[in-house]
Order: C-alpha cells, then structure tokens, then sequence
C-alpha cells in the first residue's frame, strides 16, 4: 500500500480479523480497535457436564506438560515404583504414562474420569492433612474432555486387564483386554476440540522442554522411584530408584552443580529444611535450578524465595538469582495446598516462622571461615566446593509448636531463643573506619614453619597492583586484593554495628498518607518497628504520624524505607529492609576504607590479608557478589601447559 493511503475496512478487517461479540473501530492514522460488545444477561441454569469438565480443563490443563503432571501424580498415588513415560511431538500428538502401582478396578474405571471422583479423601480432615498428590478428583475428567484418553488398568491378582475410553468428553465401555499389572494412560491429541487453546501451543521443542521439567521435579521428590522418559521413539531420560537422595539431585543437576553446591539441614520444632544451595560465587552449568519441595511436593512460593535472596543478598552479583532444591517438611495442618487447580503454590499458616528459618539456616550455611572448616577443603569452602556443611537446628521457632518427638542426634539444635523473632538490625553513628593490616609480630617468614597449612597459603607476588599470586596445598591461589579487603572491612564494621540500635528523632513530625491495610500493618507490628527506630503512631484511619528514624539511615530517604517495611512486613510478616540499607551504607563506607588497586604491599602485608580472609565469613565474594579469589589446582594448571599429554 502506498505510503500515505488509506486501506479500505475490508483491507483492515482482511488483515484484523475481528473476535466474536467486537465491533471493529479504525481511528484514521492510527491502529485497528476492538470494542467488545457485552452478551445480554440471560436466565440461570445449570452447566452441562462436558462444559463444566472443560471449563476446569482450562484451569488446570495448559498445555502437555500439566496433562503429564496430573497423570505421572496419579501413579506415584498408586504407590508405583517404576514410571515410563512416552511422548509425540513434545506431547500435544500422545502422552502415554505407564506404572506398576496398585492399578484400577474394572467397576472403578468410569469413576476415574468422572468429575470430583477420588479415592484421597472422604472428610475435610483428610482434606487438611492430605499426603497425596492428586486429590481434586477432577484431572482425568478434565484431560478426557479435551483429549482422547484411553486408561487400560489391572490391579495386583487380577486375572485380565481392563480398558476404557474418552472421545472428547464422550465415555465408552469398559472392556476387558490384555496388560500387564499396574496403569496405562495414553493422551492423544490434546486439545483436538478446542483449537483456540491449541494455537496458544509454543514448538515442539518447547512443549517437549516443560515436559522433561515436569520429569524431572517429580523424580527429585521420589528418588525411590524409577523414571524413564522417551521422545519420539528415543530415550532421553533414565533414573534408576535409589535410597540415596544426594545421586537423584546429582543425576538431574549435574555433578557440577552439587560439587559446587553447600548442603544445609536444620530443625527447629516440627519443622526441617534440608537440601542444597548452589555458591552464589559458583561458575557452573545449570544456575536456574530452583526446586522448592514442600511436604514432598514441587511448588513456587514467595516467601522461601524472598528468604534465600535476603540470605543471599549481599552474595549474588548483580541481579543473579539462587539456586537451589530444597525440602522443606512442616506438620500438614501448617500448609495449605488447595489454594491453585494445579496445585503449585501453597499458603503457610505461619508464613513468617517459615521465612525466619529459611533466612536463618542459609545466612549461616554461607557465613562460614576458612577457619571453621576442614584444612584441605576450607579454600575450597569459601567457594561453596567444601563436603556438606550441617547448621544448627532445633530448638523454639516463633510460629510452631514443640517437637512431639525427638531430633535425630546428627542434628544439632538451636539454643533456646535463637530463633526468636529476629533482632532488629542496627546501625552505627561513627565515620568508615579505615583498617590496618595485622603484621607479624616478627619478621621471620611463614615458610620457616613447616607445619603452617593456611586454606590460602602464602603469597608469592602481587600481580599489576590488583593481584596476589599464593600457593597453598592444592595449587595457586589468585586473589582480587580489594575485593578481599572490602569483605573484611565490611564484616568488621557490621560487628560494631550489632549491638545498637540509635533512633533520630525528627525536628517535626511526619504525616504519611497510607492505606488502611498498611496502617494496621504498622499497628500490628509497632514494637517491632520502634525497635528498628521508627517511632510512629495512627493519626487517622488512613495516615500515619512518623517522629523518628534509624539514626544511621536518617538521610537515606526514611519514607521510602519505611513504606518498603510495611510493605514487607505485610507480605512476610518480618522486614529486613532496615538492615539492607544498613548494609549498603556499610558496604560503601567498606569500599572507601579497603585497599585501593595499585598500592604496593609487602609480602608479609599480603599473607595478613590472607589469614584475614580465613577468618571472615562470607569472604568468597565482595560485597557486590564477586568473587574474592579463585583456586587453580596443579591438575589445572597441567592441563594449561599440556603435561602428562
């Protein structure tokens, strides 16, 4: 069309095909609108069947990988102990899901694709404290009205198989036939009749992609079961059953991944959290795994995420985010699973007592020293490669009772009060403090004593003002001088700031305009926040009168931050914004205090920085997130220059 013209209606509806029930608007100059005209209302009556099934179908089934998800939680319902799974064309031609658990009576074939029929509950006890998977009862009818399903079934003793099948919605007979024991069901042609949620259907490769996560999550859940899947005829993924849950996280993250990776276990009452958190300095394949397992089962939620990051935050460079597979097992009365169709997300009864532990055990897990781990591995440790690391567990957390039973004894508890309510963080009034470095008393080397095996060894050079050369045990150590530094003065500064907390009082008092929510967030959580040095009272059902603030942030916009804690707290129960300012303002004052680039040290300047690092938690990384300092092993170094080839 010629630059200038105007197209014809036909041309712009040929082009914009209109939706039902929308009248096409072309504005001139402008692009083609739809104004969606409203159906009149009509008397009430009840759905059919098959329009209910679908209606749930698009709730819960959006695509092939839900469809395997429902079904593959079905067989490990059943107590199945080997799951094959068969796929066409990334599962929108054929999902075939086989098992060897208890199977399916023949009288109970209709019901199992009859709409809110289950064999997982028959009380709302049962629905408060459900262990199983599926438990809706409405999967299989709601695949079945969008698909052809076909579930041919034989219960453990029984003399035949059984068959029956689902057109779309339309049931057949049931049928005998010949199969082994256990369950088959087979998927063809998903969404054949509804082909508006077909076209929503990404590549094949794509479909294919979400199916093997959806593999792959519940074969880290149940490591004592073997899963196979195939794609078009070829095998892509086997998994043997085992007892040990460290090879299943190995089989599906790759080892990289876990020998990079720390392993925390923690008990506090009735609650355990237990897994596996990838080093955030760590350079590995596979960054994006992020597997929460409550309960037993996969799902996304907010606050452990919020918590990891919060643990995390000072670690993970620039907007890099965790990575982790995690259980965490809490009393079922504590956990809501009904809330989503598909049963992803859950609410916490006490979701603030499940934050407080999840920051708390990961900041200890991460906070170690060279000094606190083993000789041989403890440079290795401050890179996240050091064997498991077990951090303290028990004791009273905030939220949940006392155990009803005792703790097994490898797992060492809390002290009483240690997960309290977690302190408010603090600030200092006093200047950035400029650090020395701890010389040796005299000025003998350290190679004199034969028995020093620092985890950073002894430095050999420095490297263009910015590098340190050491040479330990294992090999070379290359060390970013003031990345280090910057970490040590920070730590050493936020040990001064621990222990006071100073309130500003402000010349004139602050009115806030707030919502009502947030006022009784405010309200809700006052001794709290006056400890953290706010000082704030209701001055109307939507405002907020503020008289103080943190001493330490009073010029970092103490508005801001004090909405950024309400918000916080309401969404969590607990803030740590406080304490995130504080750290920033910690970690520009630690950047100016440390050791530029370019400054000249002395050997015995450079192993005191070294000792240092040994002793300060967190040290594998600045306060940015880099990394501090990398190990070459002589096997690295060997295959650089092609020895032993």
């Amino acid at each position: 069309m010629a630059e200038g013209s105007l197209e014809s209606l036909a041309e712009t509806e040929a082009r914009w095909p209109s939706p039902k029930n929308a009248t096409l608007i072309v504005p001139e100059g402008n692009p083609p609108a739809f104004v969606t005209t409203r159906t009149p209302a009509r008397s009430i009556r009840s759905l059919p069947d098959h329009l209910v099934n679908q209606i749930a179908a698009g709730e819960v089934i959006d695509r092939p990988a839900s469809a395997l998800k429902e079904l593959i939680e079905n067989a490990l319902d059943a107590g199945a102990r080997s799951i094959t799974v068969e796929l066409r064309a990334g599962g929108t031609h054929r999902i075939s899901v086989a098992d060897d658990g208890a199977g399916i009576p023949a009288s109970d074939l209709p019901l199992a694709i009859a709409r809110h029929a289950t064999s997982k509950i028959v009380s709302l006890d049962d629905l408060e404290r459900v262990a199983s998977y599926g438990f809706r009862g409405e999967a299989l009818a709601s695949i079945a009205s969008v698909a052809r399903v076909q579930i041919v079934s034989r219960p453990a003793g029984a003399a035949s198989a059984h068959r029956i099948s689902v057109d779309g919605g339309a049931v057949g007979d049931v049928e005998p036939c010949a199969g082994s024991e256990g369950t088959r069901i087979t998927v063809a042609e998903l969404f054949f009749n509804t082909p508006a949620r077909r076209r929503f259907l990404k590549s094949e490769a794509t479909e294919y992609a979400h199916c093997l996560e959806v593999v792959r999550r519940l074969a880290l859940a149940n490591p004592e079961v073997a899963f196979e899947l195939g794609h078009n005829e070829r095998v892509t993924l086997r998994l043997a059953a085992t007892v040990d849950r460290v090879q299943r996280v190995s089989e599906i993250t790759g080892e990289a991944w876990m020998g990079a990776a720390r392993t925390v276990l923690a008990e506090a009452g009735p609650a355990r959290l237990e897994g596996h958190v990838l080093s955030p300095q760590a350079q590995v394949p596979g960054r994006d795994h992020q597997h929460l397992f409550v309960n037993g089962r996969w799902v996304r939620d907010r606050v452990v995420l919020h918590a990891l990051r919060d643990a995390l935050r000072d670690q993970l460079h620039g907007g890099a985010a965790p990575s982790f597979v995690l259980w965490l097992t809490l009393d079922p009365l504590a956990v809501d699973v009904n809330v989503h169709p598909a049963k992803t997300e859950i609410r916490f009864r006490d979701a603030q007592a499940v934050h407080q532990l999840v920051r708390r055990v990961i900041t200890e897990a991460f906070a170690l020293t060279a000094a606190q781990t083993e000789p041989a591995s403890a440079a290795e440790a401050l890179l996240g490669r050091a064997a498991p690391v077990t951090t303290a567990g028990g004791g009273a957390l905030q939220g949940f009772p006392p155990p009803q039973s005792a703790i097994p004894p490898h797992v060492p508890r809390y002290a009483p009060g240690d997960l309290s309510r977690d302190r408010p963080a603090p600030g200092i009034a006093e200047a950035a403090l400029r650090y020395a470095f701890a010389l040796p008393a005299s000025g003998a080397e350290p190679w004199a004593d034969s028995d020093a095996d620092p985890p950073l060894g002894f430095a050999l050079a420095q490297l263009h003002g910015i590098y340190i050369l050491a040479q330990n045990r294992t090999g070379l150590v290359l060390v970013d001088m003031h990345a280090a530094h910057e970490r040590i003065v920070l730590e050493r500064l936020r040990a001064q700031a621990i222990d006071r907390v100073e309130a500003q009082q402000l010349l004139l008092p602050h009115a806030l305009a707030v919502t009502e929510r947030e006022v009784a967030t405010a309200l809700e959580h006052r001794a709290f926040l006056e400890a953290l040095g706010f000082d704030l009272s209701a001055s109307g059902p939507a405002s907020l009168t503020l008289r103080s603030v943190p001493a330490l942030l009073a010029d970092a916009e103490p508005e801001r931050l004090f909405r950024s804690v309400l918000r916080e707290l309401a969404d969590f129960g607990v803030s740590h914004e406080v304490a995130a300012f504080r750290d920033r303002l910690l970690s520009t004052m630690a950047c100016h205090g440390a050791v530029r680039a370019n400054r000249r040290l002395s050997l015995p300047e450079m192993n005191a920085l070294l000792r240092d690092m040994e002793a300060t938690e967190r040290a594998g990384s600045c306060n940015h997130g880099r990394p501090t300092f990398y190990q070459l092993s002589l096997a690295d170094l060997d295959r650089l220059f092609h020895r032993g080839d």
